[in-house]
């Protein structure tokens, strides 16, 4: 009996011998031997979105199964660099728990208790060293360390925020609605090629807009899908469910109606 099969184990235990039965060079996987770190990077953030849709469901059966899947990647991840002679899970692990303590010197350094905001602060602070100390990647700028493979419009909150750290914001929030119609001036009047860029800066500006606001644009934008799908759902059943033979000015009346209805 392997020891992946051994339910005398602990889980984590069970797992990891799982994984190393999985990439055995001579009885493993076929699949599980072909892939890499830059293969399985989709995967890793399919299963964190899948994490999030359960958790936003409040479904815990689903979030635990979600979880899982997570945990399967970092494991899945961990074996190929510990094939590779890199690092081990158990590299992973220490790393993750070092930087925690030192990332709550309140908690467990000689730092006296703080409020939330003073504790946020000082983590910030502490991530700022730490990406100081990696200098041998050769990448010192403030705005070091954004994953590029982050949806986009998270990475331009981050971006952003980044920015804001070192005094480049925008003063007021007026200043800040100001350079969306200056973009959206830019946009509408910006050759063909150019547009698509132009429309980017546009979009870039309202993320701005966002934080100057103190609003996160990717839960705005989650819950501005939520409401058009709503309404247009709604729009549809008003219309007897098929759109294909109505006009724009029936679909107008029809929307207009449900906003009027959806706000009572």
């Amino acid at each position: 009996m392997h020891d992946a099969e051994d339910i005398s184990n602990p889980p984590t235990v069970r797992l990891r011998a799982l994984m190393r039965q999985l990439r055995d060079p001579q009885n493993g996987c076929a699949w599980d031997l072909e892939q890499t770190h830059a293969t399985l990077a989709p995967y890793a953030i399919e299963e964190a979105y899948e994490v999030a849709d359960a958790i936003e469901r409040g479904h815990m059966e689903d979030l635990k199964d979600e979880l899982g899947d997570l945990l399967l990647q970092v494991y899945f991840q961990a074996q190929i660099a510990e094939d590779a002679g890199q690092f081990t899970v158990e590299d992973v692990f220490a790393t993750i728990t070092d930087k925690m303590i030192r990332r709550h010197p309140h908690i467990f350094g000689d730092v006296d208790q703080r409020s939330a905001e003073a504790q946020e602060r000082a983590w910030e602070e502490i991530k700022a060293e730490e990406r100081a100390k990696k200098q041998t990647r050769g990448d010192l700028s403030a705005l070091a360390g954004i994953a590029i493979s982050l949806p986009a419009l998270t990475r331009a909150e981050k971006l952003v925020k980044r920015a804001a750290r070192v005094g480049f914001d925008y003063p007021d929030v007026a200043s800040a609605a100001a350079k969306i119609e200056e973009e959206l001036s830019e946009t509408l009047e910006a050759a063909q090629e150019e547009q698509a860029l132009e429309f980017g800066d546009l979009l870039f500006s309202v993320v701005c807009l966002g934080y100057k606001l103190g609003l996160d644009p990717e839960q705005a934008l989650k819950a501005g899908n939520k409401k058009f799908e709503d309404r247009f759902r709604k729009m549809e059943t008003a219309l007897g469910g098929n759109l294909k033979d109505k006009s724009l000015a029936e679909m107008d009346m029809a929307w207009n109606q449900v906003k009027v209805t959806s706000q009572t």
